[in-house]
């Protein structure tokens, strides 16, 4: 005999799943992400994925062109460049260090965002005030300018493109961070909190980080289509990564004096690069609309 209920409780998801839910009813959105966990993939599993090294050079198969051309070969299926390396196996690599170092820079730049943030949204005087009116005189520059200044008083190279994106980025999460500390520090539960005795640095962490992480996170995922993007024109500018290295913006760099006699060079590096920011902002919208969505409820 099966058991009954005697009380009937409604089952309310957590703030988490909600989100997921909101999120997962918008099957674009769900596209992207799939498409961002394939980028993912090839971040962890290149070297068993990519048929060739990066750097290796075959002078029999010189602008080889992709296996769907009649005078292609599937050995070679994305073709060759102009010094006979395998084009798949350098997309392939490209989007590792690409994608890759995109993540990192953006979590390096939410910490240090983070921490200056909560210090300005939760400190007060002529410190705290002075670091906000330098914020939001940072804001008004696009993060590329701010990046190609950077790079040029520091030197080219992928190294210096990597800082210059990083010191870019943490503005944006500076003033999120603030804003998002001042409105919380003014809601009942964290006065509650400070009545009964606790410390600045246990609020910020017990009572208002949580209602952070979505916000920072929806942020994250704009900031790294603008990472993306960023690292891909300084190093098609040739003041990022620097050849011989298989960096999406530098491929594009090197195969833009081909583009007529090999236009492969040019579109599957450009496609890649062109899926990424498709991917990251699919997902960044989703996240932003399932967020809005959860409140709405």
């Amino acid at each position: 005999m099966g058991q009954s209920k005697l009380y009937l409780e409604d089952h309310f998801p957590s703030p988490m799943r909600h989100t997921w839910i909101e999120f997962r009813r918008n099957h674009v959105s769900m596209l992207g992400l799939w498409l961002l966990i394939m980028f993912i993939i090839v971040i962890i599993f290149a070297p068993g994925i990519a048929p060739f090294s990066p750097t290796e050079q075959n002078t029999d198969v010189i602008l080889l062109p992709p296996a769907w051309n009649s005078s292609g070969t599937i050995v070679h299926l994305f073709g060759t460049d102009s010094l006979g390396r395998d084009v798949l196996s350098r997309v392939i690599y490209g989007s590792r260090l690409t994608f890759g170092i995109s993540i990192m820079l953006v979590l390096i730049a939410m910490l240090v965002g983070f921490s200056l943030g909560a210090y300005a949204g939760m400190g007060h005087g002529i410190r705290a005030s002075i670091l906000n009116h330098l914020l939001d005189a940072v804001m008004v520059i696009p993060t590329l300018i701010i990046a190609i200044v950077i790079v040029a008083i520091l030197g080219t190279g992928l190294a210096n493109c990597m800082w210059a994106i990083t010191l870019a980025l943490i503005p944006k999460f500076i003033h999120l961070t603030r804003d998002l500390v001042r409105t919380e520090s003014h809601m009942e539960y964290v006065t509650a909190a400070r009545l009964d005795g606790a410390s600045k640095t246990r609020i910020l962490f017990d009572s208002i980080l949580p209602n952070m992480i979505e916000p920072l996170v929806v942020n994250g995922t704009f900031s790294l289509s603008v990472a993306i993007l960023d690292i891909s024109a300084l190093g098609f500018l040739n003041l990022g990564a620097q050849a011989p290295s298989s960096e999406l913006g530098a491929m594009l760099s090197d195969g833009l004096e081909l583009a007529y006699i090999a236009p492969w060079n040019i579109a599957l590096p450009g496609g890649a690069i062109l899926l990424m920011l498709i991917s990251v902002n699919l997902v960044g919208d989703g996240l932003r609309t399932a967020l809005r969505n959860r409140l709405q409820h």
